[in-house]
């Protein structure tokens, strides 16, 4: 199993949260400061943000390592979309893997700390 932190369409009430299906939600949880949202083709990619202070609002998730791979390729890993890597999280959590936006966000609209899934 591993600590999962989701920010935009996997959280619950999201538009892609079946990708989660059959894995256990933890608890909201909020990154580190650090870290900023920007909107791509109708959802958010998350990057390294180091004017930040607040951190980015999402949920914590505990994911089997089977269900890894399947979510690397949704979020585009293998084509450089995205990468998964551990991120920082405020108490009462310590750090879990998150998908960063791996490419340019130039011209890409800043959509603050917390993506709304309603």
């Amino acid at each position: 199993m591993s600590l999962l932190f989701v920010y935009g369409t996997l959280k619950r009430g999201g538009s892609n949260h079946g990708q989660l299906a059959g894995q256990k939600f933890v608890s909201p949880a909020r990154t580190a400061p650090g870290y900023r949202l920007f909107l791509l083709e109708g959802y958010p990619g998350m990057v390294p943000w180091p004017a930040d202070q607040e951190g980015v609002v999402g949920e914590l998730w505990d994911v089997t390592d089977a269900a890894l791979p399947q979510l690397d390729a949704f979020e585009g890993v293998p084509e450089g979309l995205y990468r998964r890597e551990p991120v920082p999280l405020q108490s009462p959590h310590q750090a879990a893997d998150a998908y960063l936006y791996a490419r340019s966000i130039e011209d890409r609209p800043d959509v603050g700390n917390e993506w709304s899934v309603g």
